[in-house]
C-alpha cells in the first residue's frame, strides 16, 4: 500500500474536468465539489457528464476510491429547525446520490452546528440520524465526517464528537472520518513534533479508531494551537511546520486513502505534492 496525495481541484465547466485538473498538478488523489458549494440546488448530471468523468478518471489513472468529494458548505445536518434541517438533509442526499452516479466511494462533509438552540449531544444524534436516512436512500458511498476547527457552534472538533456520531450510525461499513491537520491543531490537538503526533493519533485511534479513517486534508494552520479558528496556510508556512506531514507520509496507517491539500496558494500545489512524496522514507 502506498500514499495517494493530491489537492481539492476545480470542477469549473463540469465535474468531468476535475480528474484532468488533478493530473496537471501531479496528483494521485483529489477532492472536488460535486456542484456549486454555495447554492442549494443544481441541475442533475446528464449521461454524457457522468461518462466523461469516469473516462477521464481512467485516463489519468486515479481510482474512484482516491477521490474525496466535498459537499456544500450550506448543509447543516445538526440544524435544530425542522424545516431548515430537512432542506439540509435533502441537499445531503442529493450529494450522496451524485457521488454514487459518478461511481465514487466517499462523500466528505462537515458535521454541522447546534446554533446554541439544542445541546451538543442532541446535535450529534441529529447528524447521525441524518446519515442513517441518507444511507438508506443511496448505495455504496461512505459518509465521511470531517473533524472541524470548532469555530462558533460547530460540532466535530473533538474526537469524542466523531465517535458519538459513528456510535449512532446503523451501518458502520458506510461511515468514516476525514482528519484535517489544520482543524485538528486549532481544535487543541498538538501535531508540531513527532511525539505530539504520536500522542494525538494514539488518542484518535483509541477514541475513534483508524479503521474509520477514509481521508486526510493536509493543511498548515495560521492560528495557534487551540485557537478554534479555521484558517489554512501553505505547508511549512504556518504554526504546524513540516513535522506532522513527515509523520503522516511515513505512517502506514495513512496508506491507501486520499490525502488532499486545501492550502491557500493553489500555484504551490505541484511543489507541495512533490515535497510530501519526498518526505516518504525520511523519518527525521
Amino acid at each position: 500500500m502506498q500514499k495517494y496525495v493530491g489537492a481539492h481541484v476545480s470542477a469549473s465547466g463540469g465535474v468531468q474536468n476535475a480528474p484532468l485538473n488533478a493530473h496537471r498538478i501531479g496528483a494521485k488523489a483529489f477532492a472536488l465539489f460535486l456542484k456549486n458549494q454555495r447554492q442549494w440546488k443544481a441541475k442533475p448530471y446528464d449521461e454524457d457528464t457522468i461518462a466523461a468523468f469516469k473516462d477521464n478518471l481512467k485516463q489519468v489513472d486515479i481510482l474512484p476510491e482516491h477521490v474525496l468529494p466535498h459537499d456544500s458548505y450550506l448543509i447543516n445536518l445538526a440544524h435544530p429547525d425542522p424545516e431548515a434541517h430537512e432542506k439540509s438533509l435533502n441537499a445531503f442526499i442529493d450529494e450522496m446520490t451524485r457521488a454514487e452516479q459518478l461511481g465514487l466511494k466517499l462523500l466528505n462533509f462537515h458535521p454541522g452546528s447546534h446554533l446554541n438552540k439544542i445541546s451538543k449531544e442532541d446535535g450529534l444524534k441529529r447528524i447521525a440520524e441524518s446519515i442513517n436516512e441518507a444511507l438508506d436512500l443511496t448505495e455504496g458511498v461512505i459518509a465521511v465526517i470531517e473533524n472541524t476547527a470548532g469555530q462558533g457552534t460547530n460540532l466535530g472538533y473533538r474526537f469524542e464528537h466523531l465517535a458519538t456520531i459513528i456510535d449512532h450510525v446503523d451501518d458502520k461499513t458506510r461511515v468514516g472520518v476525514c482528519i484535517d491537520t489544520c482543524h485538528t491543531f486549532v481544535a487543541g490537538y498538538d501535531l508540531r513534533t513527532p511525539e505530539a503526533c504520536h500522542q494525538t493519533f494514539a488518542e484518535f485511534d483509541e477514541i475513534v479508531g483508524f479503521k474509520y479513517l477514509q481521508g486526510v486534508h493536509l493543511n498548515d494552520a495560521k492560528p495557534d494551537l487551540g485557537a478554534r479558528l479555521d484558517r489554512h496556510e501553505s505547508l511549512g508556512k504556518g504554526k504546524l511546520g513540516w513535522e506532522v506531514f513527515r509523520y503522516i507520509m511515513n505512517d502506514d496507517r495513512f496508506n491507501g486513502i486520499p490525502m488532499v491539500l486545501e492550502t491557500i496558494d493553489s500555484t504551490l500545489w505541484p511543489d507541495e505534492i512533490r515535497a510530501l512524496y519526498a518526505l516518504a522514507g525520511k523519518t527525521s
